[in-house]
């Protein structure tokens, strides 16, 4: 496969793309080899795939059953799923996974992490989200999250199905500390995970401090096992919520922790917004974390979309550049060079979250996976939302979106 006249961020001049069983062979301009199929981007922007690194698939598309959240707060959200989760089955569970996934593979996203609720006796949608990863293999990579939705130490057998969790096939180990009965539980959950990764070889991705709460500090906690650890580049803390209320005084002084840490931020700019801030008269929190100033920091920084119509969130179609475009407004990072930057974090940002940078990426020899977007920027794309008009994985064509045409009516502007 060729792919001509391509826009490549960073690339001043239009490049080709040379594609040779499933792999990148050639990146450059003017390439006068021939092999298959062509396709003409005509000065579109080319993209790496772009990544999901957090979203529940088990509790997608289950919003109104048993009934709608009515509050809008997190908390009504993990009660409603509570009711729902005695009603799974691993048909229900892959069935509303996969349908999600194809959702989000027509808005060319190739790389999913999931959260899976492991707080049931009977690990049923772990067990069927381990076969959804199988079975969507050419639409995507899955990683599985162990996540223990109702706790650690403060759900019976937490412990023991963590450890069952890694038996059946995870990526990675999650914990909810901001969620145990008291803080001691919520510190020894992070030092119980981070101990189960390191002797499996497993990623970490927590819900940490995912509350308006400034009192919320698991954080640091994290970051401090994780220079213990020295395994920062393997940890995540998703959501940080709390960090959005803390004093400036101490986030100065966590800042430097976290630097040291190295771990990675995913932020879910929608979903906070709309879950945050619910017990706040005016002035009403964003609920978000402190992302900009996790940028500034050098720290790595992601968005994500969280859920897809489900009990915490009404909302969602697994379209990733569209909660890049909130994230940016809700987090004030509207600089042009911001926005300029802005895709990396859904594309290379969460790649590295995910440890995949080994096969992620416009380079020669890493598997031939990209997005051609109906934009000749990163700007545009961004402001004018261009949807992926290839999204290419391991050289094949996976999904296509034949772009809309306005018609403007010849009399609108009258005489």
């Amino acid at each position: 496969m060729k792919i001509t006249n391509c826009r490549i961020p960073g690339t001043p001049e239009l490049c080709d793309i040379l594609i040779e069983n499933g792999v990148f062979k050639k990146i450059a301009p003017n390439l006068t080899d021939v092999s298959g199929q062509t396709i003409d981007a005509e000065g579109r922007l080319i993209s790496p795939p772009f990544v999901e690194p957090h979203i529940h698939l088990d509790a997608a598309l289950t919003a109104g059953d048993p009934e709608w959240n009515a509050s809008g707060t997190l908390f009504e959200g993990i009660e409603l799923w509570a009711r729902r989760k005695t009603t799974l089955s691993e048909q229900d569970v892959i069935e509303r996974a996969v349908a999600t996934v194809k959702m989000c593979a027509l808005n060319g996203i190739q790389f999913i992490r999931t959260h899976v609720d492991v707080t049931d006796p009977d690990l049923v949608a772990l067990r069927a989200m381990t076969q959804v990863r199988t079975m969507v293999r050419d639409l995507c990579e899955m990683q599985i999250v162990a996540f223990p939705q109702d706790g650690i130490l403060s759900f019976p057998n937490g412990r023991g199905l963590m450890e069952e969790a890694v038996k059946l096939g995870v990526d990675a180990l999650g914990a909810i500390p901001h969620g145990e009965f008291m803080r001691d539980y919520g510190v020894e959950s992070l030092k119980f995970i981070m101990k189960l990764a390191e002797d499996n070889g497993l990623l970490v991705d927590v819900h940490c401090d995912e509350i308006d709460d400034e009192q919320s500090r698991f954080l640091e906690v994290l970051a401090a096992l994780a220079i213990s650890y020295g395994n920062g580049r393997k940890v995540t803390a998703s959501h940080t919520c709390a960090m959005g209320s803390y004093n400036d005084a101490y986030t100065y002084k966590l800042m430097g922790v976290l630097q040291k840490a190295g771990l990675s931020f995913v932020s879910c700019p929608t979903e906070s917004i709309h879950l945050q801030g619910r017990m706040d008269t005016y002035p009403k929190r964003r609920g978000l974390t402190r992302v900009k100033e996790l940028l500034a920091a050098g720290l790595n920084v992601c968005f994500a979309q969280d859920s897809i119509m489900d009990p915490w969130y009404p909302m969602g179609n697994g379209h990733i550049l569209n909660v890049l475009f909130h994230g940016l407004h809700i987090a004030q990072l509207t600089g042009r060079g911001e926005i300029d930057r802005s895709l990396e974090m859904i594309t290379t940002n969460s790649a590295k979250a995910l440890g995949i940078e080994d096969r992620y990426g416009l380079e020669p020899g890493k598997p031939a996976s990209l997005l051609i977007l109906d934009a000749d920027s990163v700007y545009n794309a961004v402001r004018c939302q261009s949807p992926p008009l290839y999204s290419i994985r391991n050289g094949e064509i996976i999904a296509r979106t034949e772009p809309a045409k306005k018609i403007l009516a010849a009399d609108s502007l009258g005489g």
